[in-house]
């Protein structure tokens, strides 16, 4: 799968390329929530349990779980029994740590128009996150 070739081009249009855009929107949904993204940041820390997470983050322990699901179905975490909890920790953690300071460069490069955008800012997130 090829979002981008190497040499910076778009791929011509074609069911291969679909898939691949397919793949890559619903890899950014996984990131679409405020909760999974700290979680994956909690995680580049070390290994970490639910309760330390829900403890970390200040969510109930039902919602992190719910996410951490998520997270392990789209292949970013990784579960492990210890004992009677299950120990989380990141996938690909190099990768991810490329993905962030990309997305801190392209923040700085748009400024205030990500969290001011009418279709998915700030204002369309919080409505979200309340329903």
């Amino acid at each position: 799968m090829t979002m981008i070739e190497s040499n910076g081009v778009q791929p011509a249009n074609g069911p291969s390329d679909a898939n691949g855009l397919t793949a890559a929107a619903c890899l950014f949904h996984g990131f679409s929530d405020p909760s999974r993204l700290a979680i994956l940041q909690h995680l580049a820390l070390g290994e970490h349990r639910v309760v330390d997470l829900t403890t970390h983050i200040g969510l109930a322990q039902s919602t992190v779980s719910k996410h951490l699901a998520c997270l392990r179905d789209c292949g970013l975490v990784t579960a492990r029994p210890e004992g009677r909890a299950t120990v989380y920790s990141l996938n690909h953690s190099d990768a991810l740590a490329d993905l962030w300071a990309a997305a801190e460069r392209l923040l700085a490069l748009t400024g205030d128009r990500v969290t001011l955008c009418a279709n998915f800012g700030a204002d369309t997130l919080s409505t979200i996150e309340q329903s």
